[in-house]
């Protein structure tokens, strides 16, 4: 499991690093906001651990450029005992979970298998019925694949990898066409519309919400929700 440990407190760091690793974690560290954002860009990461205080740029714009970018990585945020703001703000930006400072090693240990327990075995994504394998690169529908176009997937993929959780526009256009593409947030709204006729009856749920973003749900829990 590949993590991005983003910490400006070399004391911090190092105590995270060693136990992190000994735990099988393969780690890289950053101290400085702009160096996680280039190695978070050119590197692949299965989850970060990332400090809102940082130098060069500080932990909520690197997050907001990373979702912005259209990465769906992950991100545990560490924030400071009682800042119910800053806790807010991580979230709003498109944190997954936040932990307060100081905190218990074993917690921390807790939630980062919470989160990666998400991507199941091998990069296994699930939700209701559906499911993504990352060894074939496929979706199912229970045991029956599912039939895709490449742009198409690449959405499905993006909202799998954030369950339950809102994903923006702009994340979701750039993760499916690239930065440099000219499609425009209105494309993303017709690949939706299609991947909600291919989808019906799984038991899931593709939710609007306007002006901000998709959220991919499973029915069942939905329903659970409303009782």
């Amino acid at each position: 499991m590949k993590l991005l440990l983003v910490e400006d407190d070399f004391d911090l760091s190092g105590v995270l690093a060693r136990s992190l690793s000994s735990r099988g974690f393969e780690l890289l560290c950053c101290a400085d906001g702009i160096e996680a954002l280039a190695a978070a860009r050119k590197k692949r990461f299965d989850i970060i651990v990332l400090d809102l205080s940082l130098p060069g740029l500080d932990g909520l714009e690197l997050l907001q450029r990373l979702r912005g970018d259209g990465n769906l990585t992950p991100v545990l945020v560490l924030t400071a005992r009682g800042a119910v703001g800053e806790r807010i703000a991580g979230l709003n930006a498109g944190a997954d979970d936040y932990l307060a400072k100081p905190f218990d090693l074993d917690e921390l240990i807790a939630r980062l298998g919470a989160l990666t327990r998400r991507l199941g075995r091998d990069g296994e994504l699930r939700c209701g019925q559906l499911r993504y394998e990352a060894a074939s690169n496929a979706f199912y529908r229970d045991h029956s694949p599912l039939d895709l176009s490449p742009r198409e997937a690449g959405l499905l993929k993006s909202l799998m990898s954030r369950v339950d959780h809102v994903v923006p526009k702009e994340a979701l256009r750039n993760a499916v066409f690239g930065t440099d593409d000219a499609a425009n947030v209105d494309a993303v709204e017709v690949l939706v519309h299609r991947l909600r006729k291919k989808l019906h009856g799984a038991s899931v749920e593709i939710l609007t919400l306007r002006g901000v973003g998709y959220l991919l749900c499973d029915d069942a829990s939905t329903a659970a929700q409303k009782a």
